[in-house]
C-alpha cells in the first residue's frame, strides 16, 4: 500500500497537469491522513541509519496547492488557513494546554504534553515527549520518546530542498531553554543539551573532553552534555569570538533515565 502511495505520489509530482486532478488530491489526502495518524512518516530509524522519505514531503508541498483557504472557529479564535488544525486529543490520549496547537498532519504520540507551543504539519512526537512553553516544532522534524523539549526551544522544520534532512531529536533527550536546533542536525539518544546552545548545520561541536579537542558537524553523539560556547576567528577587521558548541562531559548510563537527568544537571550546573 505504501508503495503504491509512493509511486503515484512521484508520478503526480512530475507532471503539473496530474497534480490537480481528482485521483491526485484523493491521494495525497490519503497520504496526509496517514502521516497524521503516524502511520507513516518523513523519516525513520533503520539499521543503516535515518532514511528519508522524500514522497512524503512531496505530497505535504502538494497538500498546501491543492488546499483552499478557510477560516476556522475555536471558540473565540479564529484563524483563516489551508492547513487544519488537530483535534480529538482525548481520544489521542495527549494533553493540551491552552493555547497550544498542532497542525493536521503532524504526528503526537500517546502520553505527548503540548504546553501553550505550536507544532508544523509533517513533525512525529514520540511516546511521552513534553513540548514546553513556547517552544516550537518546525515542519517534518522527527522527535523521539521522553524528550523534554524546554520554554521557548526552536526546532528547525525543513520541506525544500526535497533531499534536506530535518533535524532528529532521539530518545530521552534533554533540550534546555532558548536551546536552536535547525539545519537537520542530529541529537543522538540521552544527549543533553545546557540553556541557550544554538546548532545549526555549519556550528562547531567541540568535543573538549580530552587532552586534545575533537571537533564535529551536524550530529552531537549519544550521552553528550552540551553548553554554548565561543572561538576566536579571523577576519579582515580583526579577531572576534564566534559562537560553537561544547561537549564537556557524558551522562551517565542509567536505568532510571530522570535519576541520570538530574544527576546530570547538578554535576555540570547547567541552566536549563
Amino acid at each position: 500500500m505504501q508503495e503504491d502511495l509512493k509511486k503515484q505520489i512521484d508520478i503526480a509530482w512530475k507532471s503539473k497537469k496530474k497534480r490537480f486532478t481528482d485521483e491526485t488530491k484523493r491521494i495525497v489526502f490519503q497520504t496526509i491522513s496517514k502521516l497524521d495518524s503516524g502511520e507513516i512518516r518523513v523519516a525513520q530509524s533503520t539499521e543503516e541509519g535515518w532514511k528519508m522519505n522524500e514522497w512524503i514531503k512531496k505530497a505535504i508541498l502538494m497538500y498546501f496547492s491543492i488546499r483552499e483557504m478557510k477560516t476556522y472557529e475555536l471558540g473565540p479564535l479564529e484563524f483563516h488557513d489551508k492547513i487544519p488544525i488537530k483535534s480529538e486529543y482525548n481520544k489521542k490520549d495527549v494533553r493540551v494546554v491552552p493555547h497550544a496547537i498542532a497542525r493536521y498532519g503532524s504526528y503526537l504520540s500517546k502520553g505527548v504534553i503540548l504546553m501553550p507551543s505550536y507544532v508544523n504539519i509533517g513533525a512525529y512526537i514520540g511516546h511521552n515527549t513534553m513540548i514546553d512553553t513556547w517552544a516550537t516544532v518546525g515542519s517534518c522534524a522527527q522527535i523521539g520518546s521522553r524528550v523534554h523539549v524546554s520554554g521557548g526551544v526552536g526546532i528547525g522544520g525543513v520541506l525544500e530542498p526535497l533531499q534536506a534532512v530535518p533535524v532528529i531529536i532521539e530518545d530521552d533527550v534533554f533540550i534546555g531553554s532558548r536551546c536552536i536546533v535547525v539545519e537537520g542536525v542530529h541529537v543522538e539518544k540521552e544527549a543533553v543539551l545546557g540553556a541557550g546552545v544554538i546548532l545549526t548545520g555549519s556550528t562547531k561541536i567541540i568535543d573538549v573532553t580530552g587532552p586534545f579537542s575533537l571537533e564535529i558537524r551536524g550530529r552531537i553523539p549519544s550521552r553528550s552534555v552540551v553548553i554554548p560556547g565561543t572561538y576566536p576567528k579571523n577576519f579582515p577587521s580583526g579577531i572576534y569570538q564566534v559562537p560553537c558548541a561544547l561537549i564537556i562531559g557524558k551522562r551517565k548510563e542509567s536505568t532510571d533515565k530522570k535519576t541520570s537527568l538530574n544527576e546530570t544537571l547538578r554535576e555540570y550546573s547547567l541552566s536549563v
